[in-house]
């Protein structure tokens, strides 16, 4: 009887401690945003807008990307390109969090680059048989391969992106999807100076689609060759480090723990010690020659 009463006691002291660890636990949601993500606009590319956009090629189709020009774009002087993907859609939490899985509805890139100097463009995933956009999961992820090659290609012919300076980038669903898409094949490997995954990476959790298991994944990340890769999540990135290193992948890392809970890109927008080291880190891969792969 002593036992139950102090087992019982001990459980409900565990459960007081989590309960006054998550209170003081800081919200990311509670903190000002010092950065505003442009909304994205009907118009034509235009230096300062966020832009909906499309190939010819979709033309009639539901099928689209979100483009940023940055104010200091022209057309005479080559500047980096963000390529980002977004998270699954559908998903909240009692955090306040928000995924709607959508190219709108992402803010990774502007954060990252401040809204300067680089162009950003968040690519979909394509659902073939709908023929639009994928808002959760991959859709098509071959169809999103030759979407994504066609799109750096056409972002450099069209408006003088630097094909040598090309960081893809992505949140959850997105992260994942810097080697599950951006790894997939020789040819889609090559286009990629650098990668910045935030909130998971392929291989640390089978999820329920074709080809997730860690084996499959790790045949991926051997298509990094060396190339620098920042990699960060909330709370603690020892998972994605284990595996990484686990698996002797060869990778310039950069690991970053967040200090907060939430499952959220919005971290790039707000005043952080953090949001500062993922800047830095990319000015300083946009500024390096580009390693073979």
């Amino acid at each position: 009887m002593i036992f139950l009463q102090t087992f019982i006691f001990l459980l409900f002291a565990s459960f007081a401690y989590l309960e006054l660890i998550a209170q003081k636990t800081p919200n990311l949601n509670d903190l000002p945003s010092n950065l505003i993500v442009p909304k994205m606009v009907l118009n034509k590319p235009t230096a300062g807008l966020r832009v909906k956009h499309h190939w010819p090629e979709e033309n009639g189709l539901n099928i689209y990307h979100s483009l940023y020009l940055p104010p200091n774009w022209n057309p005479n002087t080559k500047l980096p390109i963000l390529i980002e993907f977004a998270g699954n859609g559908g998903y909240k939490n009692n955090l306040g969090d928000v995924s709607l899985g959508t190219v709108e509805g992402s803010s990774l890139g502007y954060g990252i680059t401040s809204g300067k100097g680089a162009i950003w463009a968040c690519l979909p995933f394509i659902d073939s048989k709908a023929k639009n956009n994928a808002t959760n999961w991959w859709g098509d992820a071959d169809a999103t391969v030759e979407y994504t090659l066609r799109s750096v290609r056409n972002i450099c012919k069209q408006f003088n992106g630097d094909p040598d300076c090309v960081i893809l980038a992505g949140f959850s669903r997105g992260s994942i999807a810097c080697s599950y898409i951006g790894l997939r094949n020789d040819e889609i490997a090559k286009l990629w100076k650098g990668f910045i995954c935030h909130s998971h990476i392929d291989g640390v959790t089978q999820w329920p689609y074709k080809d997730s298991d860690a084996e499959s994944a790790k045949m991926r990340w051997q298509r990094l060759q060396g190339r620098p890769a920042f990699i960060s999540h909330e709370g603690s990135v020892e998972n994605a480090r284990t595996f990484l290193t686990g698996n002797k992948i060869q990778g310039t890392f950069t690991f970053l723990d967040l200090p907060f809970p939430n499952h959220s890109d919005l971290w790039v927008l707000k005043d952080l010690n953090e949001s500062k080291k993922v800047r830095e880190w990319f000015q300083k891969v946009v500024s390096m020659p580009k390693t073979s792969s």
